[in-house]
């Protein structure tokens, strides 16, 4: 547990660097917000890119996989959810606190830090988890709200589900480079080494700019935030583990890649769609924020726990 520790904890004191640079102003939110769209639109796609493009659709496609990620999910997702209308909200703020139950920081944290500490055999599970996060309850959420408010389904809901996937830079990075493997395009040394320069600069700047976005996050809703962050550090990874490792029986090194992943605090682009749509952005941010700081921790036992086996 100690030596996982140490090995994540560079990870978090990178953070801890950038949220230090937001909160004294060196950073300014306009500067984070700068290197958020540098990070997310070119160094992170230019590295998922290079990793997709050397991998096998047919070799990392498993449906057992997807499907025990998708069930162990979607149980706590429905748990939030129903919790939320227990309480008497509205569908477009349950389903934004179901979606800050389940979804990790997969791009920004997930795939550096599991990629190096799981090694080079976990880009394919990591990039099933990420695909099916955006496809799957990326377009759920979008479906929920809008189909809420105008109080029923329509053609223009499912036109703005398949423009926000096609603009995801995550999906293109991913499609291409499957599409690159699949046709066995060979790509130049100077793309490559391009490639490899540009996708450098996600893993410092991703830990960075979640840190200093950090800064700026505020920590109202302290019990529905601390509920909620439980749901995304605790139950998830746990309903994923049982739906891996006895229900659809997962390969174990693969199940203990989905595990970890689930044990990530809450991604930052479920405040971005929150804000868009004016729907429990506070909540939201101080979710992001509680589920960060405790999961200095809590990630490093995840992890200890899955490389165990």
């Amino acid at each position: 547990m100690w030596d996982i520790f140490l090995q994540t904890l560079p990870f978090f004191m990178l953070i801890a660097l950038g949220y230090g640079a937001g909160v004294t102003k060196f950073f300014s939110e306009e500067a984070t917000a700068y290197l958020t769209k540098f990070v997310f639109y070119f160094a992170l796609s230019a590295m998922v890119f290079r990793f997709s493009a050397n991998l096998s659709l047919t070799a990392i496609l498993d449906w057992q996989f997807v499907f025990a990620y998708l069930t162990g999910t979607t149980v706590v997702y429905l748990l939030a959810n129903w919790v939320a209308l227990r309480r008497g909200l509205p569908m477009a703020e349950a389903a934004v606190e179901g979606q800050c139950a389940v979804i990790g920081n997969i791009g920004f944290l997930g795939i550096p830090m599991l990629i190096l500490l799981l090694g080079e055999a976990a880009v394919g599970p990591v990039m099933m988890i990420l695909a099916v996060d955006l496809i799957v309850f990326g377009s759920l959420i979008v479906i929920l709200i809008t189909g809420s408010r105008d109080g029923r389904m329509s053609p223009k809901v499912l036109v703005t589900v398949a423009q926000g996937l096609i603009k995801n830079p995550m999906i293109v990075s991913i499609s291409l480079g499957l599409i690159v493997s699949a046709y066995g395009l060979p790509i130049p040394d100077p793309v490559n080494d391009f490639l490899l320069l540009l996708g450098a600069a996600a893993t410092p700047g991703a830990l960075f700019a979640i840190g200093a976005s950090l800064a700026s996050r505020s920590a109202e809703r302290i019990a529905v935030a601390g509920w909620l962050s439980l749901c995304k550090l605790v139950l998830h990874p746990a309903a994923v583990a049982i739906a891996a490792l006895f229900v659809f029986q997962v390969d174990t090194y693969a199940a203990g890649v989905m595990i970890a992943a689930a044990s990530l605090p809450v991604a930052g682009n479920v405040y971005m769609l929150a804000r868009h749509y004016g729907v429990a952005p506070s909540r939201v941010s101080a979710s992001i924020l509680i589920s960060t700081v405790i999961s200095v921790a809590s990630v490093s036992l995840v992890i200890a726990w899955v490389t165990s086996f």
